[in-house]
């Protein structure tokens, strides 16, 4: 072979290996592009988080439920309902409980949106019991570190002590209400959270006296924090089980599936809206 066609030779295998690369970079980008264009399409992963069996187990039946997973003996029930990626889970009694859920929800799970529904004790003796209270914002009323210089509540370097709800998600909980329940009277205001189950007047007022608020239970403050902290919008949703100064009561464990009930379908049609 020839010096001539040896070049000519080795130029048309150069060639040969550049373009057998441009076009695998293609097939690649346009594998890519195309497992994008499908994430995109799910993208919206709702998480729903309640402290009970009951406040759960209505929003289970209405899933269709993919699979489920357990992660710090919590179960974590991955499915849909409607066109919606949701995942529904039961996270037990207490602040540390709904923190560690709401961040495993986020981290793990990818959720981007985040609900809490349950049941809570009134702090406004004009709400009755089976009301219904949207979450303006959540503050921890047993959170206090005054004697290094913070506010009752606030929660060191964050420079706050409430944590507010999504406005698009409480609207949402509005209309949903509405739609669903026009029966029940339904409130938005502050709800205020600790590890502590309140269940006398004396420590009622005290919550009112320092906090303000309309309903007192365990577990909304941490999911607040924990969504802002993670740039989530979140949204609180509560029925009320009692008449602020005790003249009016309900067995609770009579109550807590009535107003899972009523919960759920308000969940439900916020779901299906979004």
């Amino acid at each position: 072979m020839s010096k001539k066609s040896r070049l000519k030779y080795l130029s048309l295998t150069v060639a040969t290996i550049l373009l057998t690369g441009v076009l695998l970079s293609g097939c690649g980008a346009a594998d890519s592009q195309g497992e994008t264009n499908s994430m995109s399409e799910n993208q919206e992963t709702i998480g729903i988080i309640g402290a009970m069996e009951e406040e759960v187990d209505s929003l289970k039946q209405a899933t269709d439920i993919d699979s489920k997973e357990e992660i710090s003996s919590m179960e974590f029930c991955k499915g849909t309902i409607g066109d919606t990626n949701v995942i529904i889970v039961q996270c037990g009694m207490g602040k540390v409980n709904a923190g560690i859920c709401a961040s495993i929800l986020i981290n793990e799970f990818g959720c981007t949106k985040v609900i809490n529904t349950g049941v809570a004790g009134s702090l406004d003796n004009t709400m009755n019991i089976g009301d219904i209270v949207i979450s303006t914002d959540a503050v921890q009323h047993d959170f206090d570190v005054e004697p290094i210089g913070f506010t009752k509540g606030e929660i060191p370097y964050t420079g706050l002590y409430a944590f507010p709800a999504d406005e698009k998600l409480r609207k949402l909980a509005v209309e949903a209400t509405q739609a669903v329940a026009n029966d029940i009277t339904y409130y938005e205001g502050r709800v205020c959270s600790g590890d502590q189950f309140i269940s006398t007047r004396e420590q009622k007022e005290k919550i009112i006296s320092e906090f303000g608020g309309l309903c007192c239970e365990m577990e909304g403050g941490a999911v607040a924090q924990t969504c802002y902290l993670n740039d989530t919008p979140f949204v609180i949703i509560r029925a009320i089980s009692d008449k602020s100064d005790g003249s009016q009561s309900v067995e609770y464990e009579e109550f807590k599936a009535e107003a899972a009930k009523h919960c759920a379908d308000i969940v439900l049609h916020m779901i299906k809206s979004l």
